[in-house]
């Protein structure tokens, strides 16, 4: 098999073009057409001599992302199940609005953790994506929000399959190659990496310095409670991801967000807003509540209206910052929670 061309770095390219008897600079044309013009053929590039094409062809191949189905809501939303060079599915979301334009990507192929409210989560995890199919992501969806809205992406959230701390790497990589000058110049304030709460990947985040925000799915500010629902809560508490989250902060006085899908008769009394304002008192945070999206494999419901309102009340009395999040495509398996490769 040959080597999938946007593995190389910058300086692998240039040396590559230098060792087939051509200039330098060549190597960084290529990487222009890789990255910045999102190329996914040789052809294309027009400004290479047909003999560097050819030998290029001979060497390298692209693994690019192809769109398999396509569905739009009723809202809006456009959800896109996207075929990879391997056969295996994931899929992006893009969520229209009037003020932003957001695509969700996927970071893995399944999910490892097993939350027991997503349909994700009852997948096997198959393997991580590469930097290039996290970026190819952007582009495509960035492509369909141009097309159908004529507006480009504002936001990019990494909430679609796949925990992304647990392809660290990968994720930090794809997201450089989204935000470079010599990507798609994206700025880092306009994505959100959320988290099932990994408290030594989030550790890591502080450390790097990451200019990016982070979200944590949250759903319950007691142990026992997200114990039941989130099962990585077992190895990573609370008290364990407070510090981590502390530590991110202080380190990178970015946004933090806690995510909280709202059950009904699980986690939605006061009892349960009050232990998140005592857990949300740490760190400067923003709320947000989330509808839950019934799935088939589980027995949850959202709340009730006025108990989500009363909910809410409670912690905008706290003045914490606080969102409500209605769901976007729920008719075509796209909201949160929802994405199981239902094409």
């Amino acid at each position: 098999m040959k080597q999938d061309i946007r593995k190389l770095a910058l300086t692998e390219l240039m040396a590559y073009v230098i060792e087939v008897g051509d200039k330098a600079f060549r190597g960084k044309q290529i990487w222009q057409w890789l990255w910045e013009k999102s190329a996914h053929s040789f052809e294309e590039m027009s400004n290479l001599s047909l003999a560097l094409r050819v030998q290029l062809t001979k060497d390298f191949e692209f693994r690019p992302i192809t769109i398999h189905t396509h569905q739009k809501s009723n809202d809006g939303t456009i959800k896109l199940a996207f075929s990879l060079y391997d056969q295996e599915l994931i899929e992006g979301v893009l969520i229209p609005a009037d003020d932003r334009m957001t695509a969700c990507v996927s970071s893995q192929v399944g999910c490892s953790l097993t939350c027991k409210f997503c349909a994700t989560g009852y997948m096997d995890r198959k393997r991580n994506l590469d930097p290039a199919e996290i970026y190819d992501q952007v582009v495509a969806i960035d492509q369909q929000a141009q097309a159908h809205f004529k507006t480009p992406l504002t936001n990019i959230v990494f909430m679609g399959m796949g925990e992304p701390l647990l392809n660290y790497k990968n994720v930090i990589q794809g997201i450089e190659r989204i935000t470079a000058p010599d990507g798609l110049n994206i700025s880092p304030k306009r994505i959100t990496v959320s988290t099932a709460g990994i408290a030594k990947m989030i550790n890591k985040l502080a450390d790097d310095r990451v200019k990016f925000n982070l979200a944590l799915s949250l759903h319950a500010a007691n142990d026992t409670k997200r114990n039941q629902i989130m099962p990585i809560n077992e190895t990573n508490t609370l008290e364990v991801l407070k510090e981590a989250l502390i530590y991110f902060y202080q380190k990178t006085k970015n946004q933090i967000t806690f995510e909280y899908i709202v059950f009904n008769n699980f986690n939605d009394s006061l009892e349960d807003a009050q232990e998140l304002w005592q857990f949300s008192k740490n760190i400067p945070v923003k709320i947000n509540i989330i509808e839950y999206n019934p799935i088939a494999e589980a027995n949850y419901q959202n709340t009730e209206e006025d108990k989500l309102e009363r909910f809410a009340t409670f912690l905008r009395s706290k003045k914490l910052i606080v969102n409500v999040r209605r769901s976007r495509g729920k008719d075509i398996d796209a909201a949160c929670g929802q994405l199981a490769n239902k094409l």
